[in-house]
């Protein structure tokens, strides 16, 4: 079992890195979250618990039941993409064609990092509230365009970040709610200097 689920309701970071504080969401080179996300189709609708380790390098977003067993893991780096469900494994050229060639979602993988932090990344910002943090964000890089809604927003490890948010393209729904984060840098060998 993942040191993650033992770890009641803090983080514990993956061995290869340590937690970091960072003034700005936007200094976080890598970093964990735990949420929940729910997912609406025409065909279907569900919702689970998420974990979710960004690096510079890599990606991996772990979908687990109530009781902690994995449903799903998406594990991919520059190279290729790696999805772990029902007892099978796939593999694809990178983690968004691989989710949409088995499931049909169009999900922007490699832009997700930065709208789940509340970060623009390529889309434009449509609407901010009275601190200047954004409500509504598009995507129209694609058509239909991906909508990204964010409901509200608390303050995590000192950092303003989406408590709420919602992610629309077409008939696909997604709200992830962020319950838990942290800023992560790798952990240098002992005896080296910084």
């Amino acid at each position: 079992m993942s040191s993650w689920l033992l770890s009641g309701c803090g983080i514990t970071p993956p061995s290869a890195w340590q937690p970091t504080q960072v003034t700005q969401v936007s200094q976080a080179k890598a970093w964990e979250l735990k949420g929940k996300i729910a997912v609406k189709t025409p065909e279907q609708k569900f919702s689970t618990n998420l974990y979710w380790l960004h690096t510079p390098e890599s990606e991996e977003l772990r979908l687990t039941s109530m009781i902690g067993s994995t449903l799903m893991l998406l594990t991919s780096n520059n190279r290729s993409a790696t999805l772990e469900v029902d007892g099978n494994t796939y593999q694809g050229a990178n983690a968004t064609e691989l989710l949409q060639h088995l499931s049909g979602w169009q999900i922007p993988i490699s832009q997700l990092p930065q709208w789940i932090v509340g970060l623009p990344g390529n889309a434009t910002i449509i609407k901010t509230d009275a601190q200047g943090l954004p409500q509504k964000l598009q995507d129209a890089r694609q058509l239909p365009p991906w909508q990204i809604d964010y409901k509200s927003w608390q303050t995590l490890q000192s950092n303003q970040l989406p408590r709420l948010l919602t992610l629309e393209r077409g008939e696909l729904s997604l709200k992830i709610q962020l319950n838990e984060w942290q800023a992560l840098t790798e952990k240098r060998p002992q005896g080296t200097a910084k």
